[in-house]
């Protein structure tokens, strides 16, 4: 697969990310992808407008949830004429905390290398103090060795920054449709026997508050959703 004839769609979950969507859309390398897909989801302020503004497809999701937003954009793709389809689909938050403009280094092992999924490490690349809290590191380190024992994948995080091959993707059955969604892919790839590597991605703090390690509640709840999902699908 080169890179002349591969089609790459980008998701991206959005929920009042009016002062980083169009950051995060400028930086993306418009001459490696086809369609960037925003997944408005149920946010109050101006996301759609500056979304739209920066080029990208809009969606709307009113029910509340990370992966609901995230398979809403995966509907929309499925809904297209089978050779209308993306090869590559790259997932990026829309918060700014990533660095759109290292979308190449997550593909070109899926293009180079035949891998069916690459996650961007925070833990090997560069990030910025504060960039992450203790207990998402903590999480991310839990997570991460749960997986290797229980399915014996080596992963180092559980980045929201990835490629994915789209039938790869579709053959997973993606199902969580909140906080779970990261792990979730990665236990379903684990368990499928799928390719999959990571890269080092460069890290900073997000524009605006977490919706989830920014409260305590919303910490305790994504930490819960994680360690149940790993073990529901033993």
């Amino acid at each position: 697969m080169k890179k002349s004839t591969v089609v790459i769609d980008v998701i991206i979950p959005a929920y009042n990310e009016e002062q980083s969507i169009g950051k995060v859309l400028a930086d993306i390398p418009k001459d490696w992808v086809r369609e960037i897909i925003v997944c408005n989801n149920a946010s109050t302020d101006n996301t759609i407008a500056v979304a739209e503004a920066g080029g990208a497809t809009v969606l709307t999701e009113m029910q509340k949830g990370y992966g609901i937003a995230c398979l809403k954009g995966m509907r929309y793709i499925e809904a297209k004429p089978k050779a209308t389809q993306p090869d590559i689909v790259v997932f990026i938050d829309g918060d700014y905390s990533d660095h759109p403009d290292e979308l190449p280094n997550l593909v070109r092992p899926i293009l180079e290398e035949g891998m069916d999924m690459v996650i961007g490490s925070r833990a090997l690349g560069n990030m910025e103090n504060g960039a992450m809290q203790p207990q998402q590191i903590f999480g991310n380190w839990l997570a991460t060795n749960l997986i290797k024992l229980f399915y014996s994948y080596e992963f180092t995080d559980l980045g929201p920054f990835r490629a994915v091959h789209w039938e790869r993707l579709l053959a997973m059955q993606m199902k969580d449709e909140d906080f779970g969604w990261t792990v979730e892919m990665q236990v379903r790839a684990a368990k499928m026997g799928l390719k999959c590597t990571e890269v080092p991605v460069t890290y900073r703090r997000r524009i605006g508050i977490s919706k989830v390690s920014g409260t305590i509640r919303g910490t305790i709840l994504a930490g819960y959703k994680i360690l149940w999902t790993i073990f529901k699908l033993i």
